[in-house]
């Protein structure tokens, strides 16, 4: 597994933890680092990931759930809405990992992580999100404008 895709992993671990445990996020995020054994600056990578999509997941659940109807977002697996807010994280909020690098990443971590039919499920909810980029980056811009006014 490429370096980046193993902390991408780590990352996956971290928020599959405090999603499922509802362990803190500190707690949960130094345990994983202990046990990754990560160059430094993929430590300070998973570390903005996790920190950057755990505050925000109600608004990404809300926007995959838009593109995932058949799927209410408590019936995905923990592991693959994880991979989805990861990946949603990183091309429409975050905005500097090009779409196709990180839907490729996602279906990478569906296939190591998840089921048999992660993968495809992956692939075909970050295509229908990708298919409306610009629209997603608008909207997580306004949100983020309108939570800094409140």
């Amino acid at each position: 597994m490429k370096p980046r895709t193993r902390a991408r992993g780590t990352a996956l671990q971290v928020l599959y933890e405090i999603d499922l445990v509802d362990h803190p996020l500190g707690t949960a995020l130094k345990c994983r680092l202990d046990e990754a054994e990560l160059e430094d600056r993929l430590v300070d990578f998973v570390s903005l990931l996790v920190r950057g999509i755990w505050p925000i997941k109600t608004q990404l659940d809300q926007t995959i759930a838009v593109h995932a109807p058949e799927w209410p977002m408590d019936q995905v697996a923990i592991i693959d809405r994880n991979i989805l807010r990861i990946a949603l994280w990183e091309f429409a909020v975050k905005c500097d990992t090009p779409v196709k690098v990180a839907i490729n990443e996602a279906v990478e971590l569906a296939k190591f992580y998840g089921s048999e039919s992660s993968p495809r499920f992956v692939n075909g909810v970050l295509g229908s999100l990708a298919s409306r980029l610009n629209e997603l980056r608008q909207s997580f811009v306004e949100q983020s404008s309108n939570s800094t006014e409140n």
